[in-house]
């Protein structure tokens, strides 16, 4: 599966579970785990608990997803 297939969602972090572990509650009363994407822990960019993210999550699964973007 490449990067075109995945479904992108947003919401807002409702929990933070650590080593990188969050649940979302996205706009379209969706909640999903979904884990930092590489280049955030690689750039360091912090998530915390009430941010605003955008998440990528797999047309087969959506409960699971990766977090790609934060917005300020």
């Amino acid at each position: 599966m490449s990067r075109d297939d995945l479904i992108e969602m947003e919401g807002v972090v409702s929990r933070v579970m650590g080593r990188g572990t969050m649940e979302i509650d996205c706009d379209n009363n969706v909640t999903v785990r979904a884990v930092l994407s590489g280049r955030m822990k690689k750039y360091r960019i912090k998530v915390i608990q009430g941010d605003r993210v955008k998440v990528s999550v797999s047309p087969y699964d959506t409960s699971h997803g990766l977090v790609t973007y934060r917005f300020k």
